[in-house]
């Protein structure tokens, strides 16, 4: 839920009006108003009554009076409509005492009859000083930015979202009276199409009613002038709403029917809310303003833009859609190289990877899963981490082959990691050299052989040091085996005949 705050700033009376916003639905949370003749200053004022209200991070919104502001109507050929925001400058300075330079401006296209009609602007210009004064006003008071400044006269448009009566074909004018200034407001289906400020309102009554009535007068035969329909209904708002005979007054002097506006349809509004809302339609209106979509003219534009607001964001977004733009192709471009990089990377692996499987397996292999696969296969066997011989195994082997008439003794037996030493003694060397022989002949026996031999001291045995590996074949290779060595026995009887 968002807090909107409304700050209307009128000649002797401030008033603040707090609004709560949330998704199809606004309440009145507070109506506040002092008379700045018992303060110092506008500042002063303000914090008194809009200070209490304010929390961190509400939205705030002002207004200047409309007899400060330049309205200008500006009609320009079609052919202006593409390039308006060059043209509208200019044809804007034509019309005002001043260099646009010194000016902050708004605009609101009206409706054109047809694609080959003129292009009528609306326009709202205010000097750019009087627009920073107020916002430092605002700031020095609340220690907050007002997010918009709006004209006060067409701040009565946003009051559309709460009065759906405003919003008939009318035209429909919408009257705000004063003490010292009354504003005017026609509306056509909810948008602005006139406005204007006169000076006079409650103050001085009863004789400033008949100057006031002359000024209405004018305004209205001025929309007339200018091709506008006679306006229908004249709803009644702000202070000078609840004088008596009001409206029967002022519609027997401007010949149009006078009413009091419509109840405003939002929540809150019961009780003393209800009774004081008539006074704050224009601080209801500012409020309102913050809400999606306003209806009025915001003066804080160019150097004064509100650099956090909604405003600020759509001046930027040409600029910040090139940054993304640039931010996404620059992303794409570095993606591209990274996986082109990765392409060459994996094709020098998938090569070096066909290498080594042709070591290994016998054929280039590519791929990572099939060459995993390929070489488990031909190494699982090999690289089975269970032992094929234990060191009972080798215990049984020894003793099969010592003969049984010869007496033999085990010192030590070391067996780690395929490789077995024996420390034996026996009656001789030759007995040694016997059970070397009958061990060679186990598959799983390699190189046995002797290393070491001495004699025992004080006895006439010999003690040996015999060292072998421990590789049992895998299946199959018995056969291979076996076909090497009768090879090997042919070749040698084969040389030993030649010699004969």
């Amino acid at each position: 839920m968002a807090n909107l705050l409304g700050i209307d700033i009128a000649d002797e009376t401030i008033r603040v009006a707090l609004l709560r916003s949330s998704y199809r639905r606004v309440t009145i949370g507070a109506l506040e108003e002092c008379p700045l003749a018992d303060y110092p200053s506008i500042a002063e004022a303000i914090r008194a009554v809009a200070a209490p209200l304010l929390s961190r991070g509400d939205s705030v919104a002002t207004q200047m009076s409309g007899d400060k502001l330049f309205v200008r109507r500006v009609e320009l050929p079609p052919t202006a409509m593409k390039q308006l925001a060059e043209v509208l400058p200019f044809e804007l300075e034509a019309q005002l005492p001043f260099d646009l330079e010194d000016a902050i401006y708004d605009s609101r296209l009206m409706p054109r009859a047809g694609a080959n009609a003129p292009v009528s602007v609306f326009a709202c210009v205010a000097r750019i000083d009087q627009i920073r004064d107020r916002v430092e006003t605002i700031q020095a008071a609340i220690n907050a930015e007002p997010e918009r400044v709006d004209a006060s006269s067409f701040v009565l448009a946003n009051l559309v979202s709460v009065v759906p009566e405003l919003g008939a074909a009318g035209p429909i004018a919408v009257l705000h009276l004063d003490a010292s200034t009354t504003d005017l407001a026609i509306l056509r289906e909810g948008q602005v199409e006139f406005v204007r400020t006169v000076t006079g309102g409650t103050a001085g009554l009863p004789a400033s009613a008949k100057p006031l009535a002359r000024d209405l007068r004018q305004t209205l035969m001025s929309w007339r002038s200018l091709g506008g329909d006679p306006v229908q209904m004249v709803y009644l708002t702000g202070p000078g709403a609840k004088f008596q005979g009001a409206e029967a007054y002022l519609s027997s002097e401007v010949g149009v029917e006078v009413a009091q506006l419509p109840e405003l349809r939002a929540e809150g509004l019961s009780g003393e809310l209800g009774e004081k809302s008539v006074r704050f339609t224009r601080a209801i209106g500012l409020a309102l303003s913050l809400m999606r979509n306003p209806r009025s003219m915001n003066l804080r534009q160019g150097p004064l833009a509100y650099e956090r607001g909604y405003g600020f964001l759509r001046e930027k977004v040409p600029l910040l859609a090139g940054i993304g733009a640039l931010i996404f192709t620059s992303f794409l471009f570095s993606t591209w190289m990274e996986l082109r990089t990765l392409d060459q990377q994996t094709e020098v692996l998938e090569e070096a990877l066909a290498s080594v499987t042709v070591n290994v397996v016998g054929e280039p292999i590519r791929d990572p899963k099939m060459a995993e696969d390929a070489v488990s296969i031909t190494s699982s066997k090999l690289d089975d981490p269970m032992p094929t011989v234990d060191g009972f195994d080798l215990m049984v082997e020894i003793s099969k082959a010592v003969p049984p008439d010869v007496t033999h003794d085990i010192e030590e037996l070391d067996f780690q990691k395929g490789k077995a030493t024996i420390h034996g003694i026996v009656p001789s060397i030759p007995e040694a050299q016997q059970i070397a022989a009958t061990l060679g002949t186990v598959p799983c026996f390699e190189n046995v052989k002797i290393v070491r031999t001495n004699q025992v001291v004080n006895e006439n045995r010999q003690k040996y040091v015999l060292e072998f590996d421990v590789k049992c074949p895998l299946p199959g290779q018995e056969k291979e085996k076996g076909k090497d060595d009768e090879k090997k026995k042919a070749k040698d009887s084969e040389d030993g005949e030649g010699e004969e």
